[in-house]
């Protein structure tokens, strides 16, 4: 029977990732799922696509902080989980989106600037503060979410990896891990790209988690990033979206090259995602498809 396989959060937006046996879904996707994102000078995000050695930059938790180490930083950088009292807020720009933050002060700014080689900050995503989901793609419901690009969760499964390597296997490139699409759940059991049809998937006994697929996700080139090495391969540095050009071309994103789909949460706030958990669904076709 299908199950989840895999469970992933990133701490900070477009840095390492955290793969975890069980984690606490909340109405805005799972616990501390980039609850952190780095800001340039204009509180604009930046990310793997500008900067790719972000993909070296490794979370840890502890019991009260998030801890966070790099290739070639002195120290580790310690984040408290609780806000501090004195953080200033700041507005910040993820896409089309403009919201207040939390300014992580000039500690981490120094850390984080050190790291990468340019003068950045560090936010904290403000509880306090309510950021939606497109709702022309939730059709109206309201789906709040953190800093991810612009949805709670990306659901993938191990067959659709599994078909694009055979691709990737043909041509003579070499297979790429699932860390290449970053995403939070991902399923097995299910035939290749069957989640492009999902309507709502179901997690759990007596349908304990609910979810519904709204957007797929069209993919970026972080997909080109080894995520090991913080560079994109050097034989293959375009790939996997060569393998991916018009084949996985979507109208429903302007012929955007799609891999997982977008996900909000309609049930089941509050409890836990576990590895090894059985799903169902419900499928449906879009016209437009």
């Amino acid at each position: 029977m299908p199950s989840v396989s895999a469970l992933f959060i990133y701490p900070v937006k477009s840095c390492g990732a955290i793969a975890l046996d069980h984690a606490l879904l909340e109405p805005h996707g799972l616990e501390w799922d980039r609850h952190w994102m780095v800001v340039d000078g204009n509180g604009r995000f930046v990310s793997q696509r500008e900067y790719p050695a972000m993909a070296l930059i490794r979370p840890v938790f502890t019991p009260a902080s998030l801890e966070l180490s790099a290739p070639g930083a002195a120290d580790v950088l310690r984040l408290p989980l609780e806000a501090p009292r004195e953080a200033a807020r700041v507005p910040v720009t993820i896409w089309r989106d403009s919201l207040e933050a939390l300014d992580e002060g000039d500690g981490a700014a120094r850390w984080f600037s050190e790291v990468l080689g340019v003068q950045v900050r560090l936010a904290r995503f403000d509880r306090e503060v309510t950021r939606l989901a497109n709702k022309m793609w939730t059709t109206g419901t309201d789906a709040p979410t953190k800093f991810a690009d612009g949805f709670p969760l990306l659901v993938t499964t191990e067959a659709s990896l599994d078909e694009l390597n055979q691709r990737l296997r043909a041509k003579g490139a070499p297979s790429i891990p699932m860390n290449r699409f970053r995403p939070n759940i991902v399923l097995n059991g299910v035939d290749a790209f069957e989640e492009d049809f999902v309507e709502t998937l179901s997690i759990g006994a007596d349908d304990a988690i609910v979810l519904r697929f709204v957007k797929p996700c069209a993919r970026c080139p972080i997909t080109t990033v080894d995520q090991l090495e913080g560079r994109p391969d050097p034989q293959w540095p375009t790939e996997p979206l060569d393998t991916m050009m018009g084949w996985r071309a979507n109208p429903r994103v302007d012929g955007g090259l799609t891999f997982g789909q977008n996900a909000i949460v309609v049930g089941g706030a509050g409890r836990r995602v576990n590895v090894g958990t059985d799903v169902s669904w419900e499928l449906a076709f879009p016209d437009d498809f």
